[in-house]
């Protein structure tokens, strides 16, 4: 059977902030500014599933992020996507991700199979790498007067990458990553315990 592998993960409390003042740009002679106070208009959570081959994007935002939003997310996958494809998702440990009502409906779709990183090792789940984009272009300077402002940037910019979705890749060598890990842990002091 043919597969599909897709890293999945939600960003919680993506906040719709209001700055009280607008920043200015980035100019000859000074740098670009922000200001630091700002009314909060709530919080939305993404769960989304980033296509290893493509690089498009499923995705949906909800409220909350239980596993109920969870669970809802993975019947959302399933529907779209091709039912001749087994489903290979790559998710954390996260509660909500094992709970036993997850497990449930798992156990009735055999074409789902979850992988889950390690704990620690977020990182190795390309989604996000995704959600650091998202974050830099979208959430963390733009001004929202409430949070359908936000889910409306969100799912614009959702949108325009998959007009032309590009794959993230891998740059770094396998034994190069391992290296730099030895090399931080020699470099920690130990303790006397």
């Amino acid at each position: 059977m043919k597969a599909l592998v897709l890293c999945c993960d939600e960003k919680s409390q993506c906040q719709a902030l209001e700055r009280t003042q607008p920043g200015l740009p980035l100019g000859l002679g000074h740098i670009r500014t922000r200001t630091h106070d700002y009314t909060r208009h709530g919080t939305v959570t993404l769960f989304a599933a980033l296509n290893y081959l493509d690089g498009k994007i499923l995705s949906t935002t909800v409220e909350r992020h239980t596993h109920l939003e969870w669970l809802a997310f993975l019947k959302q996958v399933h529907r779209q996507t091709p039912l001749e494809l087994a489903l290979h998702l790559i998710v954390d440990n996260y509660a909500t991700h094992k709970h036993s009502t997850v497990v449930a409906w798992l156990a009735n779709h055999p074409r789902v199979h979850v992988h889950f990183t390690p704990t620690g090792s977020s990182w190795l789940n390309l989604i996000e790498r995704f959600f650091r984009n998202l974050t830099e272009d979208v959430v963390r300077d733009g001004s929202f007067e409430s949070v359908g402002a936000l889910t409306t940037a969100i799912n614009v910019y959702l949108a325009n990458h998959n007009l032309a979705p590009k794959p993230f890749r891998w740059k770094a060598e396998g034994a190069a990553i391992l290296e730099k890990i030895r090399r931080a842990r020699a470099a920690r002091p130990t303790s006397n315990v």
